[in-house]
């Protein structure tokens, strides 16, 4: 007798571990184009530091028990007579979302992952058990994250990118004012990215902080992570010391100088002193000026370094609060068939085996690997230029918002908070840098991303319906 069940468990997990690689391939390329398109890493030394943060993430805290259903779209008994309609569909799910993923990728358009599930449990449920079966306020919910995430990161990336501008790149010694202001900023980064890891990407733990203890906790490995930068920077970035050398020596110089040529001007040519006069002012202004260009562009080279590392490090955490967090988009639907075919009944919540924590962990890895450099291209340099700077400012923006979204309750899309960031950099250096052409496909593809999965849930039930219904109805 067939086994039916065997058979669409064994077709759910490679689709389970296709949906892990299209998010790995677009979703995680986020969190590492901007490094990539600003110089911090190479795309291979992207693929490789994700690699390690998001499996980490998703291996040792994703989500040990998830929701039946993404973001309780609808409530999961209404198909307890109805099982194989509720797997059918699942399946569906994931393969839709998946296709839509690829389908994106393959065009460079970042995408959310998550909208991409939930529009595709919103075809099925709407076709099988009607308009009454959703929850349309969880829907809304993202609708409303398509603005509220891009806006709220946009804004903050901007005023972080604002502040740096005006109180290192404008500053008569740049580098200078990056060495005073570097263990603030490494404060900020661990505080902020703490904060993300523990209302987003170990939410899964149920560690149960409250706000409180959570900013203490935060602030404890700030406060640690600020003094040891104070000993790197020392020891890695020591101050330059040829320029400032020449610079000391340029006083003397052109007093020796003034004074030499003053002599010998004199005793020539005393009626045009003043001309003489006038004419050494101005070779000190442009020796003055030359030098002072030096300095500056050298401490612009100086910042940049130093905002490279900690674009590094804000990438690397929220890859792993990706890993951790939305790593259920694609284990999530796979659990919940595993669970109503092992007992014949439907909950809101399963357990998760560890081996599919795992295969979610790995897809992501190989989807980043073969073909997430599409999407890290285009948000690391078709939307706006990037340098390590800019790129900080946008990823540390979005990391801020991330946190304060996900404590807040707010709505929020990683893809469309890391987007919104970059949008942010890019408004602070004026509208012009920005490619709006790119920009206007980037929205098309964000408010076609419901009903693209919805329609594509539709048509792939009904063709697993139709292959394997007539062995289960």
């Amino acid at each position: 007798m067939l086994n039916i069940d065997f058979i669409l468990l064994s077709i759910t997990i490679p689709i389970g571990f296709y949906m892990a690689w299209n998010i790995g391939a677009n979703d995680v390329a986020n969190a590492m184009g901007t490094s990539v398109g600003s110089g911090a890493l190479t795309l291979k030394q992207a693929v490789i530091a994700a690699a390690i943060f998001e499996f980490a993430g998703a291996f040792f805290v994703g989500a040990n028990v998830t929701d039946t259903v993404r973001k309780g779209l609808f409530n999961p008994e209404i198909f307890s007579s109805d099982l194989y309609g509720l797997v059918f569909g699942m399946m569906a799910a994931l393969l839709a979302a998946g296709v839509w993923l690829q389908l994106a990728t393959y065009f460079g358009l970042p995408v959310s992952t998550t909208h991409s599930i939930v529009g595709a449990v919103v075809g099925f449920v709407l076709i099988l058990k009607g308009y009454d079966a959703i929850s349309w306020a969880k829907v809304g919910n993202v609708v409303a994250s398509w603005f509220v995430s891009p806006l709220m990161s946009g804004v903050i990336s901007f005023t972080i990118f604002t502040i740096i501008r005006r109180k290192i790149f404008y500053s008569r010694d740049p580098m200078r004012a990056t060495k005073q202001a570097f263990p603030y900023l490494v404060f900020s980064v661990f505080v902020a990215l703490t904060l993300v890891i523990v209302f987003k990407g170990l939410s899964n733990l149920n560690l149960d902080l409250d706000l409180k203890d959570s900013l203490i906790t935060a602030g404890v490995i700030g406060l640690t992570a600020a003094l040891i930068s104070l000993v790197y920077l020392k020891k890695y970035f020591p101050e330059s010391n040829e320029i400032s050398t020449e610079l000391e020596q340029v006083p003397k110089i052109l007093g020796s100088f003034s004074d030499k040529t003053n002599d010998k001007l004199k005793k020539r040519i005393s009626a045009i002193d003043n001309d003489v006069k006038r004419i050494i002012l101005d070779i000190k202004k442009d020796m003055s000026a030359k030098y002072g260009r030096a300095i500056r562009e050298e401490g612009f080279m100086y910042a940049e370094k130093i905002f490279a590392k900690l674009q590094i490090l804000s990438a690397c955490f929220v890859a792993f609060s990706h890993g951790a967090n939305d790593v259920a988009n694609a284990i999530g639907p796979l659990a919940a068939i595993i669970e109503i075919l092992r007992t014949k009944s439907v909950a809101m919540t399963v357990a998760v085996p560890l081996w599919v924590l795992a295969l979610g962990g790995i897809g992501i890895v190989v989807g980043l690997a073969t073909w997430g450099f599409k999407v890290i291209f285009t948000i690391g340099s078709k939307i706006t230029d990037l340098t390590p700077t800019r790129g900080f400012s946008a990823e540390f923006g979005a990391a801020i918002t991330i946190a304060i979204a996900s404590k807040m309750g707010l709505p929020i899309s990683t893809t469309h908070t890391l987007v919104g960031a970059v949008l942010g950099v890019g408004f602070a250096r004026g509208v012009r840098s920005i490619n709006l052409k790119v920009l206007k496909q980037i929205a098309a593809s964000w408010f076609v991303t419901l009903p693209a999965s919805a329609v594509l849930t539709i048509i792939f039930m009904y063709l697993l319906r139709f292959i394997f219904g007539g062995y289960v109805y």
